[in-house]
């Protein structure tokens, strides 16, 4: 097997114009969070993407006790505490029983002294629809602008879906597409979650999957999707297994080209991720609607990798501040 790529900070360099764009996209988000409980129809800021909490629940990381000698420095605990957040993809709160089957999956991982470890938002489909830096921002910033009822942004906000449409026509982006489309009304805790771009692993670089253990794909599915994972949580204990893949060709296993799947790196299981039952916090309480999962606040040798990745540091930040700040001001 050869050896692994090693982290370079050029995987994450943006470019100047993407360094402007950015910006601009930073006050796009800033101002739908200031309007988000209007655009939601709720009494609070929500999040400027995955803006629906599901559940908040507690959970365990119990590392595998045989991953190899050169992983053990990483996962040398017995259990590391964990707090998970289930949401939906959507800028909106949506109201309606039936959500788009776009998962979040977001983990909070935390040392045994209660110190923050990393942060992993993990969601249910593997590849990221948009390669282009720039591409991406217009476009989130254009959708930004039209859920603020900026009717004028529908023309920018069409050129924009249609510039990025032709990174969706790859073998591994219509395959995946297809398999969610069949899976779509599956229980929510019955689908993989992947972390899409890449991560630090010390000086190599990997991805994540989490892949669950013996879940019922049809649980509930006359009840929506909060009511069926809050049942769930109440009733059964969950398990998951956590896998990675590791890079070792930059051709095969790309680090800037979401929009592909890596090949000639097989997933090795590292550990488990265990919910047991009981483990239901109050989703709606004001802490855990404020907490952030975002993956810069992970310790060094956990950071995230790539110039999409790289995107997530200010803007989760603009939202989390906005947020704060709004949501002082509605609830004193």
């Amino acid at each position: 097997m050869p050896d692994p790529v090693k982290y370079n900070k050029n995987f994450d360099k943006l470019s100047e114009e993407e360094k402007e764009l950015l910006e601009v996209n930073k006050k796009s988000i800033a101002d739908f969070v200031e309007q988000s409980s209007s655009i939601s129809d709720v009494n609070y800021a929500t999040r400027n993407a995955h803006a629906k909490t599901y559940a908040v629940v507690k959970g365990q990381f119990f590392p595998n006790p045989d991953v190899s000698d050169d992983l053990k420095p990483f996962f040398d605990k017995e259990r590391y505490d964990l707090v998970i957040r289930f949401s939906n993809a959507h800028l909106k709160v949506n109201t309606s029983k039936k959500d788009i089957p776009a998962y979040g999956f977001s983990v909070k991982i935390k040392d045994e002294d209660g110190s923050l470890l990393a942060n992993y938002p993990l969601v249910n489909f593997p590849l990221f629809p948009v390669n282009s830096v720039s591409t991406f921002l217009q476009l989130f910033t254009a959708v930004n602008r039209f859920l603020m009822k900026k009717w004028r942004s529908l023309i920018p906000l069409i050129q924009q879906i249609l510039k990025a449409c032709p990174a969706l026509f790859t073998t591994s982006f219509l395959k995946n597409g297809f398999e969610l489309l069949r899976k779509r009304n599956d229980f929510i805790l019955s689908f993989d979650y992947y972390s899409v771009g890449a991560y630090r692993l010390g000086d190599y670089m990997m991805k994540i999957k989490l892949s669950p253990i013996a879940v019922d794909k049809n649980f509930e599915k006359k009840l929506n999707n909060r009511e069926a994972l809050e049942k769930y949580v109440k009733s059964n204990d969950f398990t998951g297994g956590v896998y990675i893949q590791i890079c070792y060709d930059l051709k095969d296993q790309p680090i800037n080209k979401l929009n592909v799947e890596w090949k000639n790196s097989s997933y090795f299981k590292i550990g488990e991720v265990k919910i047991e039952k009981g483990s239901l916090l109050d989703a709606r309480d004001c802490e855990n609607e404020l907490m952030s999962f975002n993956p810069f606040e992970n310790k060094l040798f956990f950071q995230p990798v790539g110039k999409i990745q790289k995107l997530r540091d200010e803007t989760y930040k603009i939202s989390l501040q906005t947020r704060r700040k709004i949501n002082k001001l509605l609830h004193g």
